[in-house]
């Protein structure tokens, strides 16, 4: 990307203004009088006196900075962190690329139909395989396309096992600085070479009859996925919803739930993470294909590395990859992040881990000449509380996006504000063709926002506002930096 030689000593003397507080700066191409009132209004509420508050606004189709408060500072974004590895996966693997996973075998068929030899699962990063989301990627739709192979080569009985692979990626599913509350829970399980069943469970839970008596399991699905749950869940108020914490290493069979269910609701699902996903993976196959005919004579083994003598059965596809990014944007799920991030550096490094997906994103950054200082990624999905970024660097981010051809798709895979609940409270007041992308983010005393606004006079802006420490509950956080997005998105 070329930088006006003019913008750059301008952002020179913005940074340079930016001492010990916050400054605010105004370039006076934009009317900017509501949204440095709402701004000023805002940094003084009683939850923010010691927090860090950051906006910045960038007029992408003038190549002018519009608004700036103390956009230098870096700060946790949470999950806005996702358009990281998501933008960097538009153009490093491109809107059609899909993940693959194998279905190899080895030995030969005898004339009776038994395979003397072993099945392999061999991973490659898919994070929808065996998802319960969609029709066509349940495990009864998946394993039943499985078989389908099977059988049609003549098999009717497999003298071997149920082998899986997941080395494409390490066996660290966790990022180390992720936060013991979270790892347990469905959104903390983590990416495998071979996931499965978007690496969670479903627990289900019948409250008390009283607020205050114990909730009892009821059934868990997928059933034996042989997890021993520790129940301590309590019944909460009505209309209370799922306050459920759940704790539990990856590769340890044991989840310990504690919290509670609301009153009067049988039957309530909590997800959690399943300790080894790749091996659960194996076992539910090697259990359906008992179910439908074949006998496989042993138990499921893990390999490592592709062997020189297996043949391919099948590559199954998934979704492409802007489907996957659509749905990882719009709902925020880690697992499909992590599984784009740790590919990404499995592309790239010829193995998929954080480290490497960190280095493959911090590649593109600067290929494309985006300084990143005070930046530092360290997952994809924004769990981490060690991830660190400037709402400067998040607008030259999406400025260069924009400038690439990869913006058509990346913009689209956001959020439209109004739909699906997203920032709701923008669209009153705001003329019919003005248009918000924007991803959200959220963390126990983080509230952070960023995207793209298409103005009533046809330019397109990008913008970033982050809050890190405020004092204030979620929803109370979110009405004010709402407030904030509202003066944006009239400018």
């Amino acid at each position: 990307m070329k930088h006006n030689p003019h913008i750059i000593l301008l952002l020179v003397s913005l940074l340079a203004a930016h001492a010990s507080e916050a400054q605010e700066i105004v370039v006076p191409q934009h009317d900017t009088a509501m949204l440095s009132s709402v701004v000023s209004s805002v940094s003084r509420h009683q939850s923010m006196k010691h927090a860090s508050l950051s906006v910045c606004v960038y007029n992408i189709t003038q190549s002018v900075p519009v608004y700036d408060y103390d956009s230098y500072r870096s700060l946790t974004p949470a999950s806005v962190n996702k358009i990281f590895p998501i933008a960097v996966g538009f153009d490093q693997l491109t809107s059609k690329f899909r993940f693959k996973t194998s279905l190899l075998y080895s030995g030969d068929v005898d004339r009776e139909g038994v395979l003397h030899g072993n099945v392999y699962i061999v991973g490659g990063g898919d994070p929808m395989l065996g998802s319960y989301r969609y029709r066509q990627t349940q495990p009864d739709s998946l394993f039943a396309a499985w078989l389908k192979v099977i059988k049609g080569m003549g098999i009717r009985a497999i003298d071997g096992r149920i082998c899986y692979d997941a080395s494409i990626f390490d066996n660290q599913p966790l990022c180390d600085s992720w936060q013991w509350g979270d790892v347990g829970n469905y959104y903390g399980s983590g990416a495998y070479g071979l996931n499965y069943h978007e690496n969670m469970y479903f627990t289900y839970f019948n409250p008390g009859k009283k607020l205050g008596y114990p909730a009892t399991v009821a059934g868990t699905k997928p059933k034996n996925v042989g997890v021993r749950n520790q129940n301590e869940v309590i019944t909460g108020g009505e209309n209370s919803g799922d306050q459920v914490t759940v704790f539990g290493d990856p590769y340890t069979m044991l989840r310990s739930f504690r919290g509670s269910v609301p009153l009067g609701k049988n039957n309530f699902a909590v997800r959690a993470s399943l300790p080894n996903p790749p091996d659960v993976c194996a076992r539910m196959f090697s259990v359906y294909l008992r179910n439908n005919g074949i006998n496989v004579s042993h138990n499921v083994s893990e390999v490592f590395g592709r062997q020189d003598s297996c043949k391919v059965m099948l590559e199954y596809e998934s979704e492409n990859f802007y489907v996957v990014a659509q749905y990882a944007n719009l709902t925020s799920n880690n697992i499909y992040v992590e599984s784009i991030f740790k590919y990404l550096g499995y592309k790239r490094y010829g193995k998929g881990s954080f480290a490497n997906g960190s280095r493959a994103v911090g590649d593109f950054f600067r290929i494309h000449n985006l300084e990143s200082s005070g930046v530092k990624i360290v997952d994809g999905c924004g769990l981490s509380r060690r991830n660190m970024v400037t709402t400067d660097f998040i607008c030259r981010f999406l400025a260069e996006l924009a400038r690439m051809p990869i913006y058509n798709d990346f913009s689209k895979s956001m959020a439209k504000a109004g739909e699906n609940g997203t920032v709701r409270n923008l669209l009153p007041g705001l003329p019919s063709n003005v248009t918000v992308r924007i991803k959200s983010g959220t963390m126990e005393g983080v509230k952070a926002y960023a995207g793209y606004v298409t103005t009533r006079s046809g330019d397109l802006l990008c913008f970033s506002v982050i809050s890190n420490g405020h004092t204030c509950n979620s929803t109370e956080a979110t009405r004010m930096l709402e407030k904030i997005l509202y003066q944006v998105a009239k400018l």
